[in-house]
């Protein structure tokens, strides 16, 4: 007799991983390859650094909707880049 332990979960974890990896780089919305998922512990976790907290939002966003049974967490940074318009002028 085997043992499923994790038949309620749905797929093995590193599929999970693997499809959300999947979905962050080819989603035209996101379209994010700086992004790496991590297991720590039960959870899936979200690491790099995107260019604004809306993008980061959106990944979040985008991942709780495709897969809402999995717990994720955000450990994305958010990169202070200046825009050119602000970049100071010498006179």
């Amino acid at each position: 007799m085997t043992h499923h332990r994790d038949i309620d979960t749905g797929p093995p974890d590193e599929y999970v991983e693997a499809e959300i990896q999947r979905l962050l780089v080819e989603d035209p919305a996101v379209a994010e390859q700086g992004i790496t998922v991590i297991r720590r512990e039960r959870a899936l976790v979200l690491y790099g650094e995107v260019e604004s907290p809306h993008r980061r939002e959106e990944i979040l966003r985008l991942v709780s909707e495709r897969f809402p049974d999995v717990p994720v967490t955000s450990d994305i940074g958010v990169i202070r880049a200046q825009a050119p318009t602000e970049i100071e002028q010498l006179p």
